[in-house]
């Protein structure tokens, strides 16, 4: 529960402390005197979102700390140890705001994001405003409240959760969908052109292979002409050929006594010489003996060579990227194969996480159904105990009838109302008045706080437009649930002032040149004048004291006996 409230230069708090204690607490004080603001501030030590106003003129920040004894909430304990953000002692929630914007909040001395001390605070505190009643006009409204109040929170989000999946599985499987024709379509044209280039199966150095061959049969006739050209020149011509011209010049040169030691490296390159001539008329020899100029051989070549370049031409690519060109839709290929597969792939988990729905809302639609009679009659009772005799009130549970999986479940939840005797019931925002409204409102929050896992109730004037007998019975009820944890009140009614465990006066302290906002916990004599101050004005009369004190003492024996 809350124990303790601590406020720094918020709004026009200067400084404020409170102790807060189990059981009912009621705030009083006049209009304007800051009793709202002091759950505002409570709020954002939560994690409510604010801006630099709030922080108090001439201050450089806003600094409001709460401190919360953790004994019987073993949920808050567990997500604090998950974070390594346990401690000993009270668990301190802290925010500061800058009056330049900037925020900064902190679990126990532990600087933390802000999502992290709302998400907290929602395990902790469960605050109820005079506008929520407003709110309960929306749908999604009722759905929440009788979701909590069927202890359904954790199994609506899982429902929402695959929902959420669903859909979005479906919106990639349709995106490929749309594209499966032009893919289909694709896929056959690379399927067809891969098998031209594997059927054409070139090799790796074939294309360089075939165009020197190629040039070599061309050039058969010519080629084979300088061959016997040569051979005649080196070897055959009967008016004189190299080797002749050689061995002759050898025989001059060789053998003679006297010789000069400077000709014997002629003599040894001539020698070469005629060795490497008659070599090389051997090599054109055997040329001759063993080359044949195939035409076929030559045909076929051109053939080949002609697939080569017409496939090369149909891609507008060179001959030798054909290799290239080949592995490239080889991957396009496959990866259009594995497109395929993520359809079917996607249609799985789409019929997966639709089963997961069904089961879930199937549950969800189960818990409803069960509780939204419970609730109904809860609320009922109460109403007609708020100054509505005849009051009915009914939850109608409406399936939907989308082909959408809802994030919702599979019913719209709606509360009907009938505010007087022989009345159908209709639509709440159909019929009651803002009274009656106020009055339903307050009925709603009794009866899901009673289920309220959260051991703070805050209850921020939600007895506006209520008064007389009625007011004294919304004491009663708020009375009845401080008896089973903590709650918070603020509110103008002395009715419900009078029920409260412990009274705090909110007031004004108005210095020379500023005025100031201040909180006094009131003893037995004070509590009375303050309740008999809010019955009959500020001059406190002996019949406006007695009626007070009576009333003081009436719901201190009431809640003795």
């Amino acid at each position: 529960m809350l124990v303790h409230l601590s406020i720094r230069n918020y709004a026009i708090v200067e400084q404020l402390d409170l102790e807060l204690r189990a059981g009912m607490s009621v705030i009083t004080g006049e209009t304007g005197a800051g009793k709202s603001i002091m759950l505002d501030a409570l709020g954002l030590a939560l994690g409510d979102r604010t801006d630099s106003g709030v922080v108090r003129p001439g201050a450089d920040k806003a600094d409001i700390l709460a401190s919360f004894d953790l004994g019987s909430i073993a949920e808050a304990q567990q997500w604090l140890a998950e974070r390594d953000l346990d401690s000993d002692g009270p668990c301190i929630l802290r925010r500061v705001i800058t009056a330049e914007g900037r925020s900064r909040a902190y679990i126990n001395g532990t600087p933390c994001p802000l999502g992290d001390l709302k998400h907290l605070g929602e395990l902790l505190i469960d605050i109820h405003s005079q506008h929520e009643h407003q709110s309960l006009l929306k749908p999604d409204t009722h759905r929440r409240l009788l979701d909590a109040y069927a202890g359904g929170g954790e199994l609506a989000r899982q429902v929402q959760l695959a929902a959420q999946r669903w859909r979005q599985t479906r919106s990639e499987l349709e995106h490929l969908s749309r594209s499966s024709e032009e893919q289909h379509a694709r896929q056959q044209l690379l399927s067809y052109q891969l098998e031209e280039l594997d059927n054409l199966a070139l090799g790796a150095s074939e294309l360089e292979q075939l165009e020197q061959e190629h040039k070599t049969l061309g050039n058969a006739e010519s080629l084979l002409g300088a061959c016997r050209q040569v051979l005649e020149l080196c070897s055959e011509s009967d008016s004189g050929n190299v080797l002749g011209a050689l061995s002759s010049s050898l025989q001059r040169l060789g053998g003679g006594p006297g010789q000069p030691a400077a000709l014997e490296e002629a003599v040894n390159l001539l020698t070469s010489a005629q060795i490497q001539v008659e070599e090389a008329v051997s090599s054109l020899n055997r040329f001759l003996d063993h080359f044949e100029a195939d035409p076929q051989r030559l045909q076929q070549i051109e053939e080949r060579l002609d697939s080569i370049y017409s496939l090369a031409r149909k891609h507008r690519i060179l001959p030798t990227e054909l290799h290239a060109l080949q592995e490239q839709l080889r991957s396009e290929l496959q990866a259009l194969h594995a497109d395929d597969a993520a359809v079917e792939r996607l249609g799985a988990e789409l019929e997966a996480y639709a089963r997961h729905y069904r089961d879930k809302a199937g549950e969800l639609s189960n818990l409803r159904r069960e509780a939204a009679g419970r609730l109904a009659g809860a609320v009922e009772t109460e109403m007609q105990r708020l100054g509505m005799p005849g009051g009915r009130f009914a939850i109608a549970l409406q399936p939907t009838d989308s082909a959408e999986l809802q994030p919702q479940g599979q019913e719209q939840v709606e509360f009907q109302v009938s505010a007087n005797p022989g009345q159908p019931l209709k639509g709440l925002a159909k019929v009651a008045s803002g009274g009656e409204l106020s009055r339903i409102s307050l009925a709603i929050q009794v009866i899901t706080a009673q289920t309220s896992r959260v051991p703070t109730l805050v209850f921020d004037e939600v007895d506006v437009g209520i008064g007389g007998p009625t007011a004294e019975v919304v004491g009663q009820l708020l009375r009845r649930l401080g008896e089973r944890g903590q709650v918070i009140t603020v509110t103008h009614l002395p009715q419900v002032a009078a029920q409260g465990h412990q009274h705090l006066f909110v007031h004004k302290e108005r210095g020379s040149s500023e005025t100031r906002t201040a909180v006094a916990q009131l003893g037995q004599h004070q509590r009375i004048e303050e309740v008999a101050r809010m019955l009959g004005g500020l001059d406190l009369t002996r019949e406006s004291l007695a009626h007070a004190r009576k009333m003081v003492q009436g719901a201190q024996r009431a809640a003795a006996a």
